[in-house]
C-alpha cells in the first residue's frame, strides 16, 4: 500500500508539474508581447490573463491554506500534501471572478455610452458622428485611456473610417462581450436603422432599461452581501472548532487520528463542508 501511495503521489506531482510548466511558458510568451501588439487586438471579455508571478502566488497561497486544513483534519503530512494540489485550481476560480467583474464594469460603462449617445442624437448629430463625439464625453468620466469602453469606441470609429457600417461594428461588439443587453441593443439598433425607426427614442429607452436593471442588481447585491458573509462565517466555523479542539484538547481529538474510522469521519466532514459551501455560493449567484 505504501508503494502504491508513493507511486500515486509521484504521478500526480509529475502531471501537475508538467501542467504548471506549460502554463508558465504560455504566460511568459504572452508577457513578452509588446503593448503595441496587445493594443491592436480586440479585448477578450471571456478571458483574464494572470502574470506568471500572480499565478504562482495564487497557487502558493491557496495550496498553503489547503495544506494547513489537511493537516488540521488528518494530522498526516502525506494526506495534507494532496490538499496542496487543490491550490492549482484557485487561479481558474480567480480568473472566473475577474471575468465576471470585468463584464459588469463594461455593462456600466456601456450605459454611460448610451446616455452620451442619447444627448448627442437629440442635438441632431448623425449616428456615426455621435459615436465619434461620444469618446470625448466619456473621457471626462473615464480618464484612463485604457478603459474598455474607450478602446471599444476607438475600434468602432476606426471601422467607420474604413467604410464599415455601424451595424456590423455593434454586432461584433455584442458577440465579443457576450452581454445580453448589448446584443439586444445591437439587434434593435440594426432593425431601426434599416427601417427608419426613431433611433433617439430607442437609445433613450435602452439606457433607461439598463439603468433600472443595474439598480435592481445593486439592491440584490446589498441584500446578499450580509448573507454571503454569514455563509462564509458558517463555512469557516467547523474548521475553527476543529482547530480549537485540536490545540486545547488533543486527547479528546486523538481517536479521530491514526485509524480508519477517524479518517472516514474526517473525510465525510470535509466533503459535506465543501458541498454545503458550494450550494450556498450557487444559491447566492443570482443572474438578472
Amino acid at each position: 500500500m505504501t508503494i502504491i501511495g508513493f507511486s500515486l503521489l509521484f504521478g500526480v506531482i509529475a502531471w501537475l508539474a508538467m501542467s504548471v510548466l506549460k502554463e508558465i511558458a504560455a504566460r511568459s510568451k504572452l508577457e513578452k508581447k509588446s503593448e503595441s501588439e496587445i493594443s491592436g487586438l480586440a479585448i477578450d471579455y471571456f478571458t483574464v490573463h494572470l502574470s506568471t508571478r500572480q499565478y504562482l502566488l495564487a497557487v502558493l497561497l491557496a495550496g498553503s491554506l489547503m495544506t494547513a486544513i489537511g493537516l488540521l483534519f488528518y494530522a498526516n503530512i502525506w494526506v495534507a500534501s494532496f490538499f496542496f494540489f487543490s491550490g492549482f485550481f484557485y487561479p481558474r476560480l480567480m480568473m472566473k471572478n475577474k471575468v465576471k467583474k470585468q463584464r459588469e464594469q463594461f455593462s456600466s460603462q456601456f450605459r454611460q455610452l448610451l446616455y452620451s449617445l442619447s444627448s448627442l442624437l437629440s442635438a441632431g448629430r448623425s449616428v456615426e458622428n455621435a459615436f465619434r463625439d461620444a469618446a470625448s464625453d466619456l473621457k471626462m468620466i473615464y480618464p484612463d485611456p485604457k478603459t474598455a469602453i474607450l478602446l471599444e469606441l476607438e475600434r468602432i470609429v476606426r471601422k467607420l473610417e474604413h467604410g464599415e457600417n455601424i451595424e456590423l461594428a455593434l454586432s461584433d461588439l455584442s458577440k465579443r462581450t457576450g452581454l445580453e443587453d448589448i446584443r439586444n441593443f445591437a439587434d434593435v439598433f440594426t432593425i431601426c436603422k434599416r427601417t427608419g425607426g426613431n433611433l433617439v427614442e430607442i437609445v433613450r429607452r435602452t439606457s433607461n432599461i439598463l439603468a433600472d436593471k443595474m439598480e435592481v442588481k445593486q439592491d440584490i447585491a446589498v441584500m446578499m452581501a450580509q448573507k454571503r458573509f454569514e455563509s462564509r462565517v458558517l463555512g469557516a466555523a467547523p474548521i475553527v472548532v476543529v482547530a480549537f479542539l485540536s490545540f486545547s484538547s488533543p486527547d479528546y481529538m486523538a481517536p479521530l487520528y491514526g485509524n480508519m474510522q477517524g479518517v472516514t469521519i474526517m473525510t465525510v466532514a470535509v466533503v459535506a463542508l465543501c458541498v454545503c459551501m458550494w450550494i450556498s455560493e450557487k444559491i447566492m449567484d443570482i443572474e438578472i
